[in-house]
């Protein structure tokens, strides 16, 4: 799957259709909106295009947000490959693009430079300068230069909408199995491996040091999950997601012990599956309380984890 960055011209395609979005989290709204793209797509023998934006709009305007991002971009370019893209086309959000109108967005970007011939989205989809567009105008502009607009409706569960939101909350209240189920996949950090100060090793449980970077920060505390090498292996594990009370100074890390795998992999990029919340963070009153409450963890996740392939 290709991956695009800025606004450079198409290579001409016989027919192509697109959707737009911030797309955070590849979850089943959003994979509703990539089947009829890709459908489409086919139907016509085209090329099935996905638009996001990086950073994130929200960053742009309000830049002082606590980090919130559910996906990096090369996790949801993997995710919209698996799904049957193409390619995954990365505009710059920056003042140049918050300033674009509507009409520009539709008429320069979308015909010009893009020469798409479809564009799906939500039925809630804005765009443009002060969201200055929505789906009547895309559908109005499009018409006009050879595009043809559809809306998606929201895919809905018994507890409402499918959103990045609710996945959010899921996860600040520690709630796993609802932000896998509406994820379609569990909720995973993918970072490289740091060297940290060796604490997990002297306590008998060596961790993978990763830096929670621009993702969410789900609820502090210990969970079940699956971690991924770089050559496939899975493995299963405990990590501990928080500020380490028990050590000081007080430093943010997520920190995974995988069962039974002595292997080096500093400086390499893992992908950390978030599969079961197990318990809070807490301070111990003895190093031997601690290692006493990480072995029950790690048999707890053993519990949480087992039947998974």
């Amino acid at each position: 799957m290709k991956i695009s960055r800025g606004l450079t011209p198409s290579t001409p395609r016989p027919y192509s259709v697109v959707t737009i979005g911030n797309f955070d989290g590849h979850h089943h709204g959003h994979r509703a909106l990539l089947d009829r793209v890709v459908a489409t797509a086919r139907r016509e023998a085209g090329t099935a295009l996905v638009l996001t934006f990086d950073p994130h709009p929200v960053r742009f305007f309000a830049p002082h947000v606590p980090w919130f991002r559910l996906t990096t971009l090369e996790q949801r370019q993997r995710l919209f490959a698996e799904a049957g893209a193409d390619a995954m086309l990365v505009f710059d959000f920056d003042a140049e693009l918050a300033a674009t109108t509507a009409e520009d967005f539709v008429i320069k970007l979308l015909a010009e430079r893009l020469g798409v011939s479809g564009v799906v989205t939500g039925e809630d989809f804005t765009f443009g300068k002060a969201r200055g567009g929505n789906t009547r105008v895309l559908r109005d502009l499009g018409a006009a230069h050879g595009i043809i607009a559809s809306t998606v409706g929201p895919v809905v569960d018994e507890g409402g909408i499918i959103s990045s939101s609710r996945i959010r909350d899921a996860l600040k209240a520690g709630d796993c199995d609802t932000a896998t189920r509406l994820l379609t996949r569990p909720f995973a950090v993918e970072a490289i491996v740091q060297h940290g100060d060796k604490n997990g090793r002297d306590l008998g449980f060596p961790t993978a040091n990763m830096d929670m970077g621009h993702y969410l920060r789900p609820r502090y505390g210990v969970y079940a999950v699956r971690g991924k090498l770089p050559d496939g292996r899975m493995l299963n594990g405990a990590a501990n997601l928080g500020i380490r009370p028990q050590f000081e100074p007080p430093k943010e890390l997520l920190e995974p012990h995988f069962f039974d795998f002595a292997e080096m992999i500093y400086d390499q990029m893992i992908e950390c599956e978030f599969h079961a919340f197990l318990r809070p963070e807490g301070k111990y009153d003895s190093l031997d309380a601690l290692i006493a409450q990480i072995a029950k963890d790690c048999e707890d996740a053993k519990v949480a984890l087992a039947g998974l392939a």
